[in-house]
């Protein structure tokens, strides 16, 4: 790729050359038989007027006979037998004798009958030096000028190359901008080209800057909302296992489940942070198991709907990958679809290679159905700040998983998880 612009000049250079040359030959090619076939036979026919312009002044006159051009006459009542044997049949009209090397020109008058032969090698003769060699002196001069021109293309575009060889070699995970740097560029760099090369320099520290930033957050985020989580969860554990009416039990349980879904989006946050290349803590897990956490935390959502909450586990698939994410994944499905259903059933499928919610909620428009992941994207729901699938098709896409919506207006959503690489137990 580095050495595409160049490679893309000479070609171009190459492709010049090559349709030149074809047209050259082609035109002189075609000249050379307009010369051998009209300029002769009207120098043929010019000769033979001239002639009997001679022979009508003086019947002696002698036929022409010079280096290239020879002359029979047969005057009317003799015998062509004094003519060539390959001239005695011709009838009168110019003529191409290729087996004998000879073009004639028949002319028949009252007097008799004119045979002009012109030798075809002088013919040949005379092509080469009016044809072929301003041919090939065309010929060289593209040549030479295209080369000229190659070269001072190439002179122009190597800092260019010079430029994307260097680009081409940068890590996007920690790209090394120090070869752009001004005092580091070659001599022969000026112009639009440094100009280039000092923007790409800016633009790497800024990418490096911002890799570092990134780096940063994510750990020191990693730190930061974990600690105050843990002393949630350690606090309310104590004041759980001193608690004794029941209203303060489920309180307390409530925060317990909220610190847990916390620690989820914090570790799912965390794994969207890092790089594809770095694989996060991952185990075994049984689907079943994170498919009921998440309905029962679902459940003290739905308050007095009149909606039913249910799981129907079909299959028994595992997977590899961190439980957390899944606990995400299902959290938002399960939320988005008991927020917007007041009356029905909200059922959860779990088969053996994927997970299905459906809900009979308000469903989704055509439009809305289309734009469903994209960030920020609400419609005309006022709930939620339209994160919830967007986080979840990127997590899906992080573990290889693939997310499905199927809705329609007033009729419900049916969102489908598949699991590639689940595993079913024996």
């Amino acid at each position: 790729m580095a050495h595409g612009l160049p490679r893309k000049i000479r070609l171009a250079f190459i492709l010049q050359m090559v349709m030149a040359s074809l047209a050259i030959i082609l035109a002189f090619y075609v000249v050379a038989l307009l010369f051998k076939y009209s300029f002769i036979q009207t120098t043929l026919q010019e000769e033979a007027q001239h002639y009997w312009e001679l022979y009508d002044a003086s019947r002696v006159q002698p036929p022409p006979n010079t280096h290239v051009l020879r002359g029979y006459l047969v005057e009317r009542g003799y015998s062509n037998l004094a003519l060539p044997p390959n001239l005695r049949g011709l009838e009168p009209g110019f003529h191409d004798l290729r087996g004998d090397g000879q073009l004639v020109w028949v002319d028949r008058r009252e007097a008799g009958t004119l045979y002009l032969v012109f030798l075809r090698s002088k013919a040949t003769r005379v092509a080469v030096w009016f044809a072929v060699l301003p041919a090939m002196a065309a010929l060289f001069a593209i040549y030479g000028a295209t080369w000229l021109t190659y070269r001072a293309s190439s002179r122009l575009v190597s800092p260019v190359a010079w430029l994307a060889r260097h680009v081409s070699r940068w890590d996007p995970r920690q790209p090394d901008v120090t070869a752009l740097a001004p005092e580091r560029l070659p001599a022969d760099m000026q112009g639009e080209a440094r100009q280039l090369a000092g923007a790409l320099h800016a633009l790497g520290e800024r990418v490096e800057a911002q890799i570092a930033r990134e780096r940063n957050f994510t750990r020191d985020a990693s730190h930061e909302l974990r600690t105050p989580l843990t002393v949630i969860r350690v606090a309310s554990d104590m004041a759980l296992s001193e608690a004794e009416q029941p209203r303060v039990v489920r309180s307390l349980q409530r925060i317990q489940r909220a610190g847990r879904d916390m620690e989820a989006v914090v570790d799912a946050f965390l794994i969207l942070a890092r790089e594809s290349d770095v694989e996060p803590q991952s185990e075994w897990f049984d689907v079943c198991e994170v498919v009921h956490g998440e309905a029962e935390n679902a459940r003290t959502m739905l308050g007095d709907k009149p909606v039913e909450l249910e799981v129907e586990c079909r299959g028994t698939p595992r997977l590899y990958a961190p439980p957390r994410v899944l606990h995400v994944v299902l959290g938002n499905l399960l939320r988005n679809a008991v927020s917007y259903t007041d009356r029905g059933r909200v059922v959860v499928v779990v088969e053996d290679a994927s997970v299905e919610v459906r809900d009979t909620g308000i469903g989704m428009s055509a439009e809305e159905l289309a734009r469903a992941f994209e960030p920020f994207y609400r419609g005309d729901r006022p709930q939620g700040p339209g994160l919830g699938l967007s986080i979840v098709r990127r997590l899906c896409e992080r573990f290889g998983w693939t997310i499905h919506l199927d809705s329609t207006r007033d009729s419900g959503t049916t969102a489908t998880v598949r699991f590639p690489g689940a595993t079913v137990p024996d």
